[in-house]
């Protein structure tokens, strides 16, 4: 596979050939995705879209976050996240849109390295706690800049976070399975942080640094009732109440896309 160095990552030169055609390889195999266009161009269809109103909406009405300062306008300097699951009826691959407080576009998580056969499984059967699962946290441009892993599992969840050249960012670890879950947030084998249910259902919690104080908040919010009965989408809302350092600023942006794959995506491992 050969590509052009300004193209966003995941995009390469159509291997038919097709002249200023681009396709996407998803990690495993190319997909029907294309874009037909100059290398260096990002290819504007794969990045997510929302209705302002709506995201506002949902920020302020539904997850009862207030308006507060605009941020520096990426994934890694805004406030306030909006991760929104894309709605499908039959969940094979997840992807996210990842937006401001105000509906601008930060970025998107996809997930990558899926075989033919896996997707076949995951459609016949219930059986997500038992795979890996990889995603990439891309930039607004399509550029990778975290890859989550989760690991198969059978009761607790564990999520490893990396830089895209592998280098190790921390981990995310599952304390229990009974009770409100809480996850442990972990750099180098050391506790820096935690995660922490506010009720059993496990739809939003409490992030907290290593002294036990609050430095940010999941909210998971009302995607609709048609969304809730017929779809597999979640939405979540994160807030960061202050400025965090590296590498625990990327833990708990990881964080808001962990808490759906880790957990609720198979219902706390039993579905």
């Amino acid at each position: 596979m050969t590509t052009h160095p300004n193209t966003p990552a995941g995009w390469y030169a159509d291997p038919q050939g097709t002249p200023n055609l681009l396709r996407w390889w998803d990690g495993a195999q190319w997909t029907e995705h294309t874009h037909a266009g100059q290398p260096g161009q990002v290819p504007q269809q794969q990045m997510p879209v929302a209705d302002p109103a709506a995201i506002q909406r949902q920020v302020q009405a539904q997850a009862g976050v207030a308006p507060t300062h605009a941020g520096g306008g990426t994934l890694f300097s805004e406030p306030v996240l909006v991760v929104n699951q894309k709605a499908k009826l039959i969940e094979l691959t997840n992807e996210y849109g990842v937006f401001d407080q105000h509906g601008r576009t930060l970025g998107s998580v996809v997930q990558v390295g899926q075989s033919t056969l896996k997707k076949v499984a995951r459609f016949v059967a219930s059986i997500d706690q038992f795979m890996t699962h990889k995603l990439e946290i891309r930039d607004a441009s399509g550029q990778p800049h975290l890859v989550l892993t989760r690991p198969a599992k059978f009761m607790k969840s564990r999520v490893i976070v990396a830089r895209t050249d592998g280098q190790p960012v921390g981990e995310i670890v599952q304390q229990n399975v009974i009770g409100k879950i809480n996850f442990s947030i972990e750099v180098n084998g050391q506790r820096v942080g935690a995660i922490k249910a506010e009720n059993w259902r496990a739809w939003n919690f409490s992030i907290v640094d290593h002294a036990e104080t609050e430095i940010a908040r999941i909210t998971k919010t009302w995607e609709g009732l048609a969304k809730t009965m017929f779809t597999t989408a979640d939405n979540y809302v994160l807030q960061i109440h202050r400025q965090l350092p590296d590498p625990l600023l990327s833990l708990v942006v990881a964080t808001a896309l962990t808490v759906d794959t880790a957990l609720k995506q198979d219902a706390r491992g039993f579905g």
